[in-house]
């Protein structure tokens, strides 16, 4: 699967160097206006004007692009929510490259309450391949959310399984009928719509046939794992010293530095905590072409003490989009 990672868009981001501070706010304000030009083309949206809150429009629909180097929040959609109401909008898609787990489906509920469609899409890495987004290549994908249920040993306190018990989508890209359209014939393409997976075939006559691949929700699972200890190791990098985690030191194509240049450069980086952890695979089940069976339901685990535990649970759905939740468990 192709990621894109926090870090490859803070180094996109990184105006560090010897500007003022004015002049790095004025440098980091031009790249971000760039990066959601950018996203906008492959989402093929029409520009909005720099002075409203939304950054562009689609079909009808309003289009704002979240934070480049921070997951989506409620607050955030609260926002869009309430600009929405001022502006009397009811459709609306909200683009990021991630949210924060937990936030799905619930605010989505709360728009619709509100009277308004709310659609979460995520940024894929295609955006940056140009050949891609000027082919119209680029797919957006919608927000998935994980549902899981902790299921304790009658026996032992301290032992338990994870159940994964649901995992719904939103994918509905609304472009079959544009697709069967441009599709050439005795040519096929698998599409999204309504939540549903679907083949588009053309024969050689130009008969377009439909076929509905996904009947229940364990069809969009690929792979799932589970860490059931999720807060017991950091994500630790190391970064240079003065500088946001996408501060970077290094040498020209060309140079060959010496030893006492190696040794001052280390000297300049320094340890710090991304705020995140490592997701540490303990237990894993995966569709192979040879087995489509999937385990819904890990072995027992049990932990060396009581306690309050954080487990993650990650979906890797049939595009190799990867979702993940948390749950809090205490055990003992």
């Amino acid at each position: 699967m192709l990621n894109l990672g926090r870090y490859e868009r803070q180094a996109y981001l990184n105006v560090a160097g010897r500007l003022t501070g004015k002049q790095k706010e004025q440098a980091l304000a031009k790249k971000e206006a760039e990066f959601r030009e950018l996203i906008l083309k492959a989402y093929r949206a029409e520009p909005l004007p720099d002075t409203g809150f939304f950054h562009g429009k689609n079909s009808g629909r309003l289009v704002v692009v979240g934070p480049i180097n921070l997951p989506v929040g409620r607050l955030f959609i609260e926002e869009v929510i309430t600009e929405c109401r001022k502006r009397g909008a009811s459709r609306v898609d909200v683009l990021a490259f991630e949210f924060e787990m937990g936030l799905f489906p619930a605010v989505l509920e709360e728009a619709k309450q509100k009277g308004i469609d709310l659609s979460p899409k995520t940024i894929p890495p295609e955006v940056f391949d140009k050949r891609a987004v000027e082919k119209g290549q680029v797919r957006f994908h919608d927000v998935a959310y994980i549902e899981v249920t902790p299921r304790f040993d009658k026996k032992d306190k301290l032992t338990l399984a994870v159940e994964l018990t649901d995992f719904s989508v939103y994918y509905s890209q609304g472009l079959v009928e544009s697709i069967a359209a441009e599709l050439k014939e005795g040519k096929s393409e698998v599409v999204c719509d309504a939540g549903k997976l679907i083949k588009i075939n053309k024969d050689k006559r130009g008969v377009v046939t439909r076929e509905v691949l996904t009947k229940k929700w364990t069809d969009w699972v690929d792979y799932w794992a589970v860490d059931f200890n999720y807060e017991s190791r950091k994500e630790i990098i190391k970064v240079q010293r003065g500088t946001g985690l996408g501060g970077v030191q290094g040498f020209l194509p060309g140079q060959e530095p010496d030893q006492r240049e190696l040794e001052l450069a280390a000297d300049d980086f320094e340890e710090r905590w991304t705020g995140a952890y490592i997701f540490e695979n303990e237990w894993q089940s995966f569709r192979t072409r040879q087995s489509r069976d999937l385990e819904l339901k890990t072995a027992s685990h049990t932990y060396d003490k009581p306690g309050r535990y954080i487990i993650a649970v990650k979906v890797i759905d049939i595009f190799g989009n990867d979702t993940m939740t948390l749950m809090p468990i205490t055990v003992g």
